[in-house]
């Protein structure tokens, strides 16, 4: 989940309240972690530009049914990157309020309240869209007010329930773009491997060879695209678990175990990250 956090750290302006005796270093990295996460822009990315990549290997009439997929693609696309950009914007508000700053947000506010508009096949069901109706009303508060008076604790408390259902929804959404993914190779490799073994005549030689290179050229590429819509799954999952223990042990953030807890999300977090942005 990438979205430029100097943007927001630009905006701090010094001082804050005091947050009582509570450590708030975990919540703080936890949320930084969340926000930084990466792989599901770029796995939306190339959900979206599944048609350009097929071109090249489509048959006349694969080719007009997969142009009638790609505008349906591209037309839900905006909608699947404003889950992610909400919900990032929701973890970095959190990691500003559980820090030692000042902010001043409300720049941000017009980035919110633009209603999903996503097709029933999108893969979005109601309560997601709902989830993002009540994040984006959350944010637009939590900026206008600057949760001068307010606590992380409430901020958890209150978004917790859409963090969960904007999660889900990205989750199904990655889903979606691995079993697309997985439709892209078999209809590539496929062709290689069905036309190869065909060209054995001496003067196709260069020709088999330059296909041969190519054919492993584009195995190890959706090898490693595989690994990363799991990858990617298992970090939304690490991010909904710690969010959901996070709530459910607000009033006990000062044990160690807790805190214990939570550091473990963060390791697991940047481990999924450094694997994420790997070849």
């Amino acid at each position: 989940m990438v979205l430029p956090v100097g943007v927001l750290l630009g905006l701090l302006l010094g001082g804050c309240a005091s947050q009582g005796q509570v450590s708030l270093i975990e919540v703080r990295e936890f949320a930084d972690a969340s926000a930084k996460l990466g792989g599901y822009a770029e796995l939306s990315r190339r959900y979206r530009d599944t048609y350009e990549r097929e071109l090249p290997y489509l048959s006349p009439q694969a080719e007009r049914v997969a142009r009638d997929t790609d505008v349906r693609r591209r037309a839900v696309f905006d909608d699947f990157v404003a889950i992610q950009k909400t919900l990032v914007l929701y973890m970095q508000t959190l990691t500003l309020l559980a820090g030692d700053a000042r902010y001043d947000l409300s720049g941000r506010i017009d980035d919110l309240g633009i209603g999903l508009k996503a097709a029933a096949e999108s893969g979005l069901k109601q309560r997601h869209i709902a989830a993002y109706t009540g994040m984006t009303r959350l944010l637009t508060r939590v900026i206008a007010s600057g949760y001068q008076n307010r606590s992380v604790d409430s901020m958890v408390r209150d978004g917790d329930a859409d963090v969960q259902a904007l999660l889900d929804a990205m989750i199904v959404l990655t889903r979606i773009y691995e079993k697309t993914n997985e439709n892209e190779q078999k209809t590539v490799l496929g062709i290689f491997n069905a036309e190869i073994p065909m060209s054995n005549r001496h003067a196709d030689r260069m020709l088999v060879t330059l296909a041969k290179v190519h054919l492993q050229n584009k195995t190890a590429e959706y090898k490693l695209i595989d690994r990363r819509y799991k990858l990617a799954q298992q970090g939304l999952t690490k991010v909904a678990l710690g969010h959901q223990e996070m709530r459910e042990n607000m009033d006990r953030l000062r044990s160690e175990e807790t805190r214990r807890m939570l550091a473990g999300y963060v390791r697991d977090l940047k481990l999924i990250r450094d694997d994420l942005s790997g070849d």
